[in-house]
């Protein structure tokens, strides 16, 4: 596979250091997208569960619980029992959201729905990606499949999904794939409101950016991304790749060491997809 680039939180419990999950053959991954990190808490309810570089989060609500991504398709266990490290049975989890179709972030999507019966949101850009198991992908082809998994439910830009008194709002922020999705949604810490935003990719590894048939409004395509991005509702930012936001999840004392405002997040990526296409443009 082709490599993409990219209160007080707190360590649930102290865990010894866990081994690296296997690869999956012909998928290449970097080791820290496979190592398993125990649950932390991002605020009242909201919880990474997921990797030591790749983000997958838990909202627990009074009516069951969500899950925003959930990396490699190796991780299906490993997030189902963070999830009942945290009380959440498989049949508590009633809602499945996601970032991007690729198969770092929506891997074991089948593997949870399955394990849980839980309803599967997207839009309509990449619910066919993630029903054909992302099979003749733009920029990658067939080199990223993943195990389709049906789509329960479409949204629409600005669209609202709810549960337990928690609403999640859908952003679409195109780019890093046509149907890239931002979730934001109002949670708790210290006694206070928090507007956290988990802002899709906005990077293009290795993508074409110029004259690109199969996607010939790209650029337009990241710009209205990039917008997106810098009006969210954003008094937390997390990312899909940690570590484009300033995230650690290896650090249970500081795992937000450097934050990134989403203005910020957009403004650099911007920067760096202007200077790929003058690049690709010929100066």
């Amino acid at each position: 596979m082709r490599t993409l680039t990219t209160l007080g939180l707190a360590l649930l419990l102290a865990q010894p250091a866990q081994a690296v999950l296997p690869q999956l053959q012909p998928y290449t991954a970097p080791a820290a997208w496979l190592t398993p990190v125990a649950p932390l808490r991002i605020a009242d309810n909201t919880w990474h569960i997921g990797t030591a570089s790749i983000t997958a989060l838990l909202v627990k609500t009074p009516e069951g619980a969500v899950l925003l991504d959930g990396g490699m398709p190796q991780v299906a266990d490993h997030l189902l029992a963070n999830m009942r490290e945290l009380g959440v049975a498989p049949g508590d989890l009633k809602l499945i959201l996601h970032s991007h179709a690729h198969i770092d972030h929506v891997g074991p999507l089948a593997a949870i729905k399955k394990a849980t019966g839980a309803q599967l949101v997207s839009n309509a850009e990449s619910a066919v990606l993630l029903q054909r198991g992302d099979s003749q992908d733009i920029h990658f082809g067939d080199d990223m499949v993943f195990a389709p998994v049906q789509v329960d439910r479409l949204v629409q830009d600005g669209e609202t999904v709810e549960l337990g008194g928690m609403t999640f709002t859908a952003h679409f922020t195109p780019g890093h794939t046509p149907g890239s999705l931002s979730w934001t949604w109002t949670d708790h810490r210290d006694g206070k409101p928090l507007r956290i935003a988990y802002s899709d990719s906005l990077s293009a590894p290795g993508y074409s950016l110029w004259m690109k048939p199969r996607f010939p409004k790209i650029a337009e395509a990241f710009r209205s991304g990039f917008a997106a991005v810098r009006a969210l509702p954003c008094d937390l930012l997390i990312t899909p790749h940690a570590e484009a936001s300033g995230w650690d999840y290896t650090n249970a004392e500081h795992p937000n060491p450097s934050p990134m405002s989403c203005k910020a997040y957009a403004d650099k990526a911007e920067a760096a997809f202007d200077a790929e296409l003058k690049k690709q443009r010929g100066g």
